[in-house]
């Protein structure tokens, strides 16, 4: 029997016990509201969607997933960094994807992941490339179920998702311990209760010379400084973690640990380059000060080795270049067998921050998600987007009860912003 056959079976039995419970004609009892039920369009069973095309937008390090479908549904999805130049590469997946249901996400992700094996589809461009899809799938999906993505993850351990600003003090150039602490306070005021500071600076004067990786005694004492100033401007119970995005050495890396000891840290991020983990067991083994890796690895391939050996007490891939959102619960309850915290890495727009926090809604072992001041300054991240509701508030998102992800793309407000030659979601 068809989708529509069983609706109006239903409420023509409907409308007869209404009938014989108020003694009215059951020829005409209800006939109106079964009659306008009919005449309005009526979607296809979830289980009929198909996919028909799959398109992508460019925004500099920012790109766009769009997947239509045959219920006029669409879903968003997104991914950041390594995603330059990769618009033919997004093709190609898009096509694999027509004329299929969106509701087989991981089939659907792993059928183009195992067949790129001698593609790249160990990490890099073509795992962050079907990031972006497989973000969109599951935003499809819950549109089409209509149930939030969380929900198809297997539900939520918790309402709102606890973020910490980064303060993007790295935009200035040189910053002073006194900027460190006008910017910790600023985000203190906005109602953070943890922040994140850059300690690595290009332009540092006390730098030996550009390719050298230790840090010298001046840029040490100016990093200390920086800290402390930052601590002593929010006090102790608001939480701190700086970042040096891979840019040092070894000896380096365990000189800053041992060196903020007292700052008492919520972490310290990527003293050195990702590769090496055990390098980043010998700073965890040298120092109280807690070790977090995790942005630039890919699947959860990339992360079982720093599990098995320790080699980092927190852990944050970054949802938007990882592998996905189902691949981000599967690292999370991968290193929850470890007893190691998730703290996921967040740069791209709301829509990835939300679809970032579904996961974190998800599993057991979360610890905080980043947040961009960015938000907060630039207006061009309420144009490319579209949400009802406060976006951060004290420190917490809500997680959005809406079908699918909750945010969705404005066409329009992306476009001001779009990457000049690349075709846009076409």
């Amino acid at each position: 029997m068809s989708f529509k056959q069983n609706r109006r079976s239903f409420l023509s039995k409907s409308a007869l016990a209404g009938a014989g419970l108020f003694g009215i004609s059951s020829q005409t009892w209800g006939q109106g509201f079964i009659d306008a039920k009919e005449r309005t369009p009526q979607a296809s069973a979830p289980s009929d969607i198909k996919i028909k095309d799959v398109t992508f937008a460019y925004q500099g390090q920012h790109m766009y997933c769009k997947i239509t479908s045959t219920q006029d549904l669409i879903g968003w999805g997104t991914a950041v960094d390594a995603v330059g130049g990769t618009y033919y590469l997004a093709r190609q997946f898009g096509q694999r994807l027509r004329n299929q249901s969106p509701l087989n996400v991981n089939r659907l992700i792993e059928d183009i992941r195992k067949g790129g094996f001698f593609a790249g589809a160990q990490s890099g461009m073509f795992i962050a490339v079907l990031t972006a899809v497989e973000h969109a799938l599951w935003d499809l999906t819950g549109k089409a179920l209509g149930l939030p993505v969380y929900q198809l993850l297997g539900g939520k351990f918790r309402d709102k998702v606890r973020v910490y600003c980064d303060t993007a003090l790295y935009q200035a150039r040189n910053p002073k311990p006194e900027d460190f602490a006008i910017a910790a306070k600023k985000s203190k005021d906005m109602g953070f209760n943890a922040i994140k500071f850059d300690l690595d600076q290009a332009q540092d004067p006390g730098k030996y010379d550009r390719y050298n990786w230790t840090a010298s005694p001046m840029e040490l004492r100016r990093m200390l400084d920086q800290m402390t100033a930052a601590r002593e401007a929010v006090g102790p119970d608001v939480d701190i973690c700086v970042d040096m995005h891979g840019r040092y050495d070894a000896p380096t890396g365990e000189k800053v640990a041992k060196m903020l000891e007292p700052i008492n840290l919520m972490w310290l991020e990527e003293p050195i380059p990702a590769e090496n983990v055990e390098a980043y067991k010998k700073i965890s083994d040298q120092t109280s000060t807690p070790i977090c890796a995790g942005e630039n690895h890919y699947l959860a391939y990339g992360f079982r080795r720093m599990l098995e050996i320790g080699a980092v007490d927190m852990i944050m891939p970054d949802l938007q270049k990882c592998g996905g959102l189902a691949e981000g619960q599967r690292i999370a309850n991968l290193a929850n067998l470890y007893y190691v915290p998730f703290a996921p890495h967040m740069v791209a727009s709301f829509l990835g921050a939300m679809a970032c926090a579904h996961v974190c809604a998800s599993v057991p072992n979360f610890m905080i998600m980043e947040w961009q001041s960015y938000f907060h300054t630039a207006p061009m991240w309420k144009e490319i987007t579209n949400y009802q509701g406060e976006w951060v508030d004290k420190s917490f998102i809500t997680v959005s009860d809406k079908p699918g992800i909750g945010v969705d793309v404005n066409e329009e407000g992306l476009k001001k912003y779009a990457s000049p030659n690349v075709p846009f979601f076409a």
